[in-house]
This record gives structure tokens, sequence and C-alpha cells, in this order.
């Protein structure tokens, strides 16, 4: 009887380890650096630091002396060797401009992927970006901005905020590059003003 009552007693934090664990390595997978703890060093940026001993004292030490320019951007170069493996994109990938002229015939076409942020940046897009004339928010009962270039009827951007889901439910880039060109056509013969012949 009592070996019963200890046997389950031994049961439940066994058990309760094993659920941990499992839930653990489900959530944290060893090959990533998904997971760290309060207990980690963290950059100006806020992005923890996984760097060995010593080039997290290295580091350290270079961003506590701000005497020289070289001191710094060699604390920049002593980041984590893993992110270039992560992320292939090329400082030219990262630094691209590109001219927009608003005036002219550019139309940015913003190609929304689940599960990235696209809804909360495509109304940052609609919403708050600084042109010379922004899109116009406030039309009542209207879930859509009138995204218009300056004196003219055209639209700039298109996206489900300014043009609602003119190429389908979570258009992919083929159906995009098939159906813009027909929608903003469609739009642009719609908007232009019409002669009237009698």
């Amino acid at each position: 009887m009592v070996e019963e009552k200890f046997s389950r007693l031994l049961f439940i934090p066994v058990a309760a380890l094993l659920f941990f664990l499992i839930c653990y390595q489900y959530v944290c997978p060893a090959d990533t650096d998904t997971c760290y703890f309060r207990g980690e060093e963290e950059d100006d940026d806020g992005i923890p630091r996984r760097y060995s001993s010593s080039s997290s004292s290295s580091s350290s030490s270079s961003s506590s002396s701000s005497s020289s320019s070289s001191s710094s951007s060699s604390s920049s170069s002593s980041k984590d060797p893993e992110i270039g493996s992560k992320f292939n994109f090329t400082e030219r990938d990262l630094d691209r401009r590109v001219d927009f002229d608003i005036n002219g015939d550019d139309v940015i076409v913003f190609l929304h992927i689940q599960k990235t942020g696209g809804t909360t940046f495509g109304r940052h897009l609609v919403k708050n970006i600084d042109l010379e004339q922004p899109c116009d928010c406030t039309t009542p009962g209207q879930r859509k901005c009138a995204c218009h270039r300056p004196g003219k009827a055209e639209s700039w951007l298109f996206s489900r905020f300014s043009t609602g889901w003119s190429c389908g439910l979570h258009a992919d880039w083929t159906e995009l590059t098939n159906c813009v060109p027909k929608v903003m056509s469609r739009r642009d013969k719609k908007n232009a003003p019409r002669s009237h012949q009698r």
C-alpha cells in the first residue's frame, strides 16, 4: 500500500517534467535560437546576444568605449555568424533605393504574405505614409482608402486597403502580375473624364 502510494506520487512529477520537456522542445527546437531567457544580455536594439564569452566580452568592451568609430564598427562586425546563414539577403538587397514618381504612371503593388505582419504594414501604408497627397481614409462607411495622384483620380497604390480584394483573396505573385494591369486600366477608364457626343 505504501509502495503504491509512493509510486503514484512519483509518477505525477515525472509525468509533469516529461510533459514540460516535450512542450519546450516543440516551442524551442534545439537547432534554432527562437527562445531566450531574461538572464541573457541584450544589444542596444533589444536583440539577445548569443555569443561565446570571448566575443561577448569584446563586444561589450568595444561598445563601452566610444572614443573611435573603429571600435563601433568592430562591435557591429562581431555579431552572431548564424544570422548571415539564416537570412540570405545581401547588404545590397537591403539597401536598395527605388525612385517612385507619384505624378507619373508608377504604381506600388502590395503583395500580402500571410502571417508576416502584412495587414499592419498595409494599414500603415495607407494611413501613415508621408507623401505630397496621402491616402484619403475619411469616407464614412468605407474600409478602403482613396490613394489618388495629385490632381488626378488615378490610384498610385494597389493594395487590399486601397482597391479591396480586386485580384482575389490573398492573391500570389502570379495572380497579381496577370490581374493588376487589367484592374488598373479598368479603374482608370472608369475614372477618366468622359466626352459626350450629341
